[in-house]
């Protein structure tokens, strides 16, 4: 619905008069109207917002359209353009203005229709919300939210007989009848109707008891009408299937220390924000970002410190790969909440992928230092630290996580595997085979680890039988992997193997032609095979394709000079480029 509005063809106004070069200097040629410089100032807004949509960046696109309109007030594909932009900002306030604008025009669009409907909601003009919401369903998804939220504004003008009425004459799939109870049921408790409100709760509940918010619900529910056991104990089910949610630990503590919790929600405006977070979140993980975007912002104009609703956004500009915006969202949930250390940490990942390592760093450390034993908190500083070359900090940083490990966790083999690498890393390769042993015997037949492993002793050239079982062993798991297939070629070359080296290199330069150490290695073997000019091919390729700064020289010097003779002098040149299952 909303990509369908947002991809709309937008046909130009008048033509933009170009010179060619034969009449540059032709004062015959008039000078540019007030109303070509008009156009001339719409094309370009209008083309700089097309590349901002195309890039996600719906604050730029947002600008450049609202500038486009301000040129051209008239034209109705600019109009929608601006308004879906300023809907995916986040500016609902200049969303609804071009909303109103819209609706002047056209009474029938749907999307205007549901954002002028949570304004009027917010603002608890509830007759006006329900009319203008209940002009905006089309299809399942959009039914099922326009029905809630019309429900909440039933609810919001004291109607709450007609509110879960209307919501329960609503039929749809299969996944309809959880979010039903769980509004009902949350519409009922806030109206002191307890008994009904249990019922509905309870339902939704054995629909699904691993449902986060329906959990929440009925837990709050019970610690106020039946007993604090049977609220813990709805919360410990779900830790058992998903350990240590924040809200759920947070419930679990609560509800021990004989707590009274109060309903999810505590009005119409915050119910309605939990339809639109739950069925936004839903479409997250379902490919459905366009139409998530608009459910979530909204959710966020009626309720600005939803902590999940900003999780969740955070967690859709990462899937479009828009850390920047990401950040933006996790730093605005708020300090008192328990999803605070969630967002710190998914803060601090964005902040690394956008170059931003040091205030990660800093960020993840602050957190660990608060709780010694974050798992989570600390694999992701030591992945920040390994993947910027910190290697004596990561191996520090992995131990500090190794030390926390009780046994039970899964892939605590990723610690020691990790651990290893920022050893043999920072020169510590006694610490290092050790950690990788403890890996593959924590998980036996891992590839990246028998990869590793297998690399370095063959570099070392020590244990090269074993050594070269192992890095078969991973190939026959990971056949695709480049850089797997890559260790298996460079392991022939240092056995003097040149043909299979040169047939498995060949192979991994096929799965990863961008990789400099990669075809470094492939133009070491065609020299020793006597293809000259292909080595020196694949040799200038490495240099081209920017490899680390101490190999730099030594690939130069092989363009010049080829190989020495002692083919064991040129291998121990060669870099291990093994990091992340990377095998040289």
């Amino acid at each position: 619905m909303i990509a369908a509005v947002a991809l709309a063809a937008l046909p130009l106004s008048s033509p933009v008069l170009a010179q060619t070069p034969d009449h540059q200097n032709d004062s015959s040629v008039p000078f540019p109207s007030s109303r070509d410089l008009k156009s001339l100032t719409t094309a370009g807004s209008y083309l700089a917002a097309r590349h901002a949509s195309v890039q996600r960046d719906a604050n730029a696109a947002a600008t450049f359209y609202r500038s486009a309109l301000r040129s051209d007030p008239k034209n109705n594909e600019l109009l929608d353009r601006a308004f879906i932009s300023s809907l995916a900002d986040g500016d609902i306030d200049e969303a609804v203005k071009l909303a109103d604008r819209i609706l002047s025009i056209d009474k029938t669009n749907r999307v205007a229709r549901l954002v002028v409907g949570v304004r009027d909601l917010k603002q608890k003009k509830y007759a006006a919300a329900q009319q203008n919401i209940n002009q905006s369903v089309r299809g399942p998804i959009t039914d099922l939210v326009a029905t809630l939220i019309s429900g909440w504004a039933s609810f919001g003008a004291g109607d709450v007989k007609t509110a879960v009425a209307n919501i329960d004459k609503l039929a749809g799939p299969e996944w309809y009848p959880i979010f039903k109870d769980l509004h009902s049921g949350m519409m009922l408790d806030l109206a002191g109707k307890q008994k009904d409100a249990g019922v509905r709760l309870e339902r939704a509940y054995k629909l699904d008891d691993s449902a986060l918010r329906v959990v929440d619900a009925y837990g709050r529910w019970l610690s106020r009408n039946k007993d604090d056991a049977a609220a813990t104990a709805v919360y410990e089910t779900f830790d058992k299937k998903l350990a240590r949610h924040p809200l759920v630990l947070e419930g679990i503590r609560e509800t021990k220390a004989g707590k009274k919790l109060p309903p999810l929600v505590d009005s119409a405006q915050a119910g309605a924000a939990e339809a639109l977070y739950g069925i936004g979140a839903s479409l997250t993980r379902r490919g459905g970002e366009d139409l998530a975007l608009v459910y979530l912002q909204l959710a966020l104009y009626l309720q600005p410190q939803h902590s999940l609703a900003l999780l969740s956004l955070g967690d859709l500009y990462e899937s479009v790969k828009k850390p920047q915006m990401a950040i933006q969202a996790y730093e605005r949930v708020p300090a008192s909440s328990p999803l605070k250390r969630n967002a710190q940490i998914q803060l601090a990942t964005d902040l690394d992928a956008a170059d931003r390592s040091e205030e990660a760093i800093k960020i993840l450390k602050e957190v660990t230092a608060e709780d010694p034993k974050d798992l989570e908190a600390i694999m992701a500083l030591g992945n920040i630290e390994r993947g910027r070359k910190k290697f004596a900090d990561c191996a520090v940083t992995y131990s500090q996580g190794i030390d926390v490990l009780s046994g039970a966790e899964k892939n605590n083999w990723v610690y020691y595997y990790f651990r290893g690498i920022c050893e043999e890393r920072s020169k510590q390769w006694s610490k290092a085979e050790t950690d990788m042993k403890k890996a593959l015997e924590l998980q036996p037949e891992q590839p990246h680890v028998l990869n590793y492993l297998g690399y370095s002793w063959i570099d070392q050239g020590i244990n090269l039988d074993d050594a070269m079982k192992m890095i078969k062993r991973a190939v026959d798991q990971r056949p695709d992997d480049g850089y797997i297939v890559d260790s298996l070629g460079w392991a022939y070359f240092r056995i003097g193997n040149y043909e299979e080296a040169v047939k498995n290199l060949e192979r991994a330069i096929d799965l990863k032609p961008e990789d400099p150490t990669i075809n470094d290695h492939l133009g070491d073997a065609y020299w020793r095979v006597g293809r000259t000019l292909e080595a020196k091919f694949q040799w200038v390729h490495a240099r081209d394709l920017k490899p680390e700064a101490d190999e730099l020289p030594k690939i130069e010097a092989k363009i010049e000079n080829g190989l020495p003779e002692d083919a064991g002098a040129a291998a121990a040149s060669a870099d291990k480029k093994k990091e992340d299952g990377k095998g040289g």
